[in-house]
Protein backbone atom coordinates (compact mmCIF):
# COMPACT_ATOMS: atom_id res chain seq x y z
CA UNK A 1 0.00 0.00 0.00
CA UNK A 2 1.40 3.17 -0.94
CA UNK A 3 0.94 6.53 0.79
CA UNK A 4 -0.20 9.47 -0.13
CA UNK A 5 1.93 12.71 0.75
CA UNK A 6 -1.09 15.05 2.19
CA UNK A 7 -0.44 19.06 0.13
CA UNK A 8 -1.00 21.51 2.40
CA UNK A 9 -3.76 24.20 1.82
CA UNK A 10 -2.82 26.99 -0.11
CA UNK A 11 -3.87 29.09 2.55
CA UNK A 12 -1.52 27.25 5.06
CA UNK A 13 1.44 27.79 2.61
CA UNK A 14 0.36 31.62 2.71
CA UNK A 15 0.41 31.98 6.04
CA UNK A 16 3.78 30.18 6.82
CA UNK A 17 5.47 32.27 3.82
CA UNK A 18 4.29 35.11 5.58
CA UNK A 19 5.19 34.45 8.77
CA UNK A 20 8.74 33.76 8.29
CA UNK A 21 8.87 36.44 5.53
CA UNK A 22 7.88 39.00 8.70
CA UNK A 23 10.60 37.37 10.68
CA UNK A 24 13.15 37.87 8.68
CA UNK A 25 11.97 41.27 8.06
CA UNK A 26 11.67 41.45 11.58
CA UNK A 27 15.27 40.48 12.38
CA UNK A 28 16.62 43.55 9.94
CA UNK A 29 14.55 46.00 11.26
CA UNK A 30 15.83 44.91 14.82
CA UNK A 31 19.54 45.21 13.48
CA UNK A 32 19.76 47.75 11.36
CA UNK A 33 20.62 50.62 14.04
CA UNK A 34 23.31 48.52 14.44
CA UNK A 35 24.07 48.16 10.53
CA UNK A 36 23.34 51.63 10.37
CA UNK A 37 26.24 52.64 12.77
CA UNK A 38 28.75 50.50 11.31
CA UNK A 39 27.98 51.88 7.97
CA UNK A 40 28.71 55.07 9.55
CA UNK A 41 31.71 54.31 11.43
CA UNK A 42 33.23 52.46 8.10
CA UNK A 43 32.99 55.72 6.31
CA UNK A 44 30.26 54.40 3.97
CA UNK A 45 27.15 56.08 2.28
CA UNK A 46 24.31 55.07 3.91
CA UNK A 47 22.78 53.30 0.53
CA UNK A 48 24.74 50.54 1.86
CA UNK A 49 22.56 49.74 4.74
CA UNK A 50 19.88 48.76 2.34
CA UNK A 51 21.70 46.79 0.77
CA UNK A 52 23.27 44.99 3.62
CA UNK A 53 19.21 44.34 5.17
CA UNK A 54 18.30 43.34 1.90
CA UNK A 55 21.45 40.68 1.91
CA UNK A 56 19.78 39.85 5.07
CA UNK A 57 16.99 39.31 4.15
CA UNK A 58 17.95 37.43 1.19
CA UNK A 59 19.89 35.01 2.86
CA UNK A 60 18.14 31.56 3.30
CA UNK A 61 17.26 31.30 -0.54
CA UNK A 62 20.54 32.97 -1.53
CA UNK A 63 22.16 29.54 0.47
CA UNK A 64 19.94 27.65 -1.21
CA UNK A 65 20.76 28.60 -4.77
CA UNK A 66 24.85 28.86 -4.01
CA UNK A 67 24.18 25.20 -2.72
CA UNK A 68 22.53 24.16 -6.27
CA UNK A 69 24.86 26.19 -8.47
CA UNK A 70 27.62 24.17 -6.39
CA UNK A 71 26.13 21.28 -7.47
CA UNK A 72 26.18 22.38 -11.13
CA UNK A 73 21.93 22.79 -11.41
CA UNK A 74 22.37 26.60 -12.64
CA UNK A 75 18.74 26.37 -13.75
CA UNK A 76 17.24 25.60 -10.32
CA UNK A 77 19.94 28.06 -8.65
CA UNK A 78 18.94 31.10 -10.73
CA UNK A 79 15.14 29.81 -10.34
CA UNK A 80 15.81 30.01 -6.61
CA UNK A 81 17.35 33.59 -6.86
CA UNK A 82 14.89 35.27 -8.58
CA UNK A 83 12.20 33.87 -7.05
CA UNK A 84 13.00 34.89 -3.54
CA UNK A 85 13.93 38.43 -5.33
CA UNK A 86 10.55 38.87 -6.91
CA UNK A 87 9.00 37.75 -3.84
CA UNK A 88 10.74 40.61 -2.07
CA UNK A 89 10.28 43.44 -4.57
CA UNK A 90 6.44 41.77 -5.11
CA UNK A 91 5.42 42.27 -1.39
CA UNK A 92 7.27 45.09 -0.78
CA UNK A 93 6.61 47.82 -3.35
CA UNK A 94 3.16 47.19 -3.79
CA UNK A 95 2.91 47.54 0.37
CA UNK A 96 4.72 51.00 0.19
CA UNK A 97 2.59 52.57 -2.60
CA UNK A 98 -0.67 51.62 -0.86
CA UNK A 99 1.00 52.82 2.81
CA UNK A 100 2.17 55.68 0.81
CA UNK A 101 -1.48 56.95 0.33
CA UNK A 102 -2.09 57.47 4.15
CA UNK A 103 1.42 59.21 4.66
CA UNK A 104 2.56 62.00 3.64
CA UNK A 105 5.00 63.21 1.52
CA UNK A 106 6.01 61.46 -2.31
CA UNK A 107 6.64 58.38 -2.70
CA UNK A 108 10.07 57.31 -3.79
CA UNK A 109 11.74 54.27 -4.64
CA UNK A 110 15.61 55.72 -4.08
CA UNK A 111 17.36 54.78 -6.96
CA UNK A 112 19.15 57.19 -8.96
CA UNK A 113 19.97 57.24 -12.83
CA UNK A 114 22.97 54.97 -12.87
CA UNK A 115 20.68 52.21 -10.70
CA UNK A 116 17.83 53.04 -13.23
CA UNK A 117 19.97 51.86 -16.27
CA UNK A 118 21.40 48.92 -14.23
CA UNK A 119 17.67 47.47 -12.85
CA UNK A 120 16.99 47.79 -16.62
CA UNK A 121 19.87 46.20 -17.74
CA UNK A 122 19.33 43.38 -15.22
CA UNK A 123 15.39 42.94 -16.29
CA UNK A 124 16.20 42.68 -19.86
CA UNK A 125 19.41 40.13 -18.81
CA UNK A 126 16.70 37.99 -16.62
CA UNK A 127 14.54 37.62 -19.51
CA UNK A 128 17.08 36.22 -21.78
CA UNK A 129 18.16 33.86 -18.98
CA UNK A 130 15.18 32.53 -18.02
CA UNK A 131 12.84 32.31 -21.04
CA UNK A 132 15.04 29.74 -22.96
CA UNK A 133 14.45 27.35 -19.75
CA UNK A 134 18.49 26.50 -19.82
CA UNK A 135 20.59 28.87 -17.84
CA UNK A 136 24.09 28.33 -18.59
CA UNK A 137 27.63 29.52 -16.54
CA UNK A 138 27.99 32.62 -19.00
CA UNK A 139 24.19 33.94 -18.14
CA UNK A 140 25.51 33.42 -14.42
CA UNK A 141 28.40 34.92 -14.76
CA UNK A 142 27.11 37.85 -16.68
CA UNK A 143 24.34 38.42 -13.73
CA UNK A 144 27.23 38.01 -10.94
CA UNK A 145 29.07 40.78 -13.38
CA UNK A 146 25.67 42.84 -12.85
CA UNK A 147 25.66 42.24 -9.26
CA UNK A 148 29.66 43.84 -8.74
CA UNK A 149 28.57 46.65 -10.79
CA UNK A 150 25.59 47.24 -8.47
CA UNK A 151 27.35 46.76 -5.30
CA UNK A 152 30.48 48.81 -7.16
CA UNK A 153 27.51 51.78 -7.44
CA UNK A 154 26.31 51.53 -3.81
CA UNK A 155 29.58 51.68 -2.05
CA UNK A 156 31.08 54.53 -4.41
CA UNK A 157 28.34 56.82 -6.00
Amino acid sequence: MRLRRRRAPHGEVSRCCLSRWSVFVGNAKLLSPTVERGVIAAGLPISVVGVIIAILILSPETVAAVRAARRGRMQVSLNLAFGSAMASIGLTIPTIAVASIWLTGPLHLGLGANHIVLLALTCIVTVLTVVPGRATLLQASVHLALLAAYLFLAISP
